[in-house]
């Protein structure tokens, strides 16, 4: 049976949110009525995935194993903790899960990295990361339509549609597509080609002139390679970057729309795991014993296992 890490990267200073986060990570600011954080784990949930190590800084590690410590429990899955003691770029987190894992992460045959600040959302979205994890061979971007290209990733393309060129934060952007936060790339065990390796890849990265370690240089080696796939996300499919007081407020009320008209929750890990039989009527009475009946999450999640 194939293996495949989940890492969400939720360090970082968060000073945009500033003084918001001085007392806390954006990762753990509410939107609407959930952390931050439970909308990337989710995301990696419905793609099957039950191996998770979230990145934090330093002084937040004890918050964050508050709030998910118990998901062995809680969700079925195995979620692990390690530290980025410094913001030094996305493609570190690959240096310190291999780290944390040692020879052990070896036997992932597909690493997948989300940012633990981007929300994703939209029917057939979960249908196209079940698909992406399959292809092993290769690495995959998520790109969105978006009106302000310049302040993100930008991927190029030719005429048949195919990446052919990444530039970060440029000043005059080749297309309107967006690299989001949800990056996939082989593991040891489903590697196709030794230089590769996504791990060695991000340990012989040198900052750029921000300061920082970027992501479209560790995609750059796959992509000479012809061996990066870029999944355009379809119309109906909504990414928020929520690194703003805007862009959170807007994910908010996003969210809020859909729980409000469709009924159900978005982004609840204790409504999937349920539903993926992770977890027993049993475990969830133990999540919501003393509190379950006061909030609308605990109502909803009453409702669902007496249902």
């Amino acid at each position: 049976m194939s293996k495949i890490l989940g890492i969400i990267l939720a360090a970082g200073k968060s000073s945009r949110l500033y003084p918001a986060t001085i007392a806390t990570t954006k990762q753990l600011l509410p939107i609407y009525d959930k952390p931050l954080i439970y909308y990337p784990l989710t995301t990696l949930m419905l793609a099957g995935i039950r191996d998770i190590l979230v990145i934090t800084n330093p002084w937040e590690t004890e918050i964050f194993e508050n709030l998910l410590g118990n998901a062995d429990e809680e969700l079925g899955m195995n979620i692990d903790f390690a530290v980025q003691d410094a913001p030094k770029g996305i493609p570190e987190a690959f240096s310190i899960a291999q780290k944390h894992y040692g020879d052990t992460i070896k036997d992932y045959d597909q690493i997948v990295l989300i940012l633990g600040d981007n929300v994703f959302y939209g029917a057939g979205l979960s249908d196209m990361i079940i698909k992406t994890t399959m292809k092993r061979n290769t690495a995959t971007v998520f790109l969105q339509r978006v009106a302000d290209p310049e302040r993100f990733g930008v991927a190029e393309f030719n005429k048949q549609h195919k990446i052919i060129g990444l530039e970060e934060k440029p000043k005059e952007p080749k297309s309107n597509y967006a690299v989001t936060g949800l990056y996939f790339f082989p593991g040891y065990a489903g590697k196709w080609d030794e230089s590769l390796n996504v791990f060695d890849l991000a340990a012989q990265l040198r900052p750029s002139g921000r300061g920082e370690l970027e992501i479209t240089d560790l995609l750059r080696p796959y992509l000479e390679a012809e061996a990066l796939n870029g999944n355009v996300m379809l119309r109906g499919m909504s990414w928020f970057d929520t690194g703003t007081p805007d862009s959170l407020i807007e994910a908010a009320v996003f969210i809020k729309g859909i729980q409000t008209h469709q009924g159900f929750l978005v982004g609840s890990p204790h409504e999937i795991a349920y539903n993926y039989e992770w977890v027993s009527k049993k475990n969830v009475l133990g999540y919501l014993k003393n509190w379950g009946e006061k909030t609308a999450y605990g109502r909803y999640l009453l409702e669902m296992i007496n249902g």
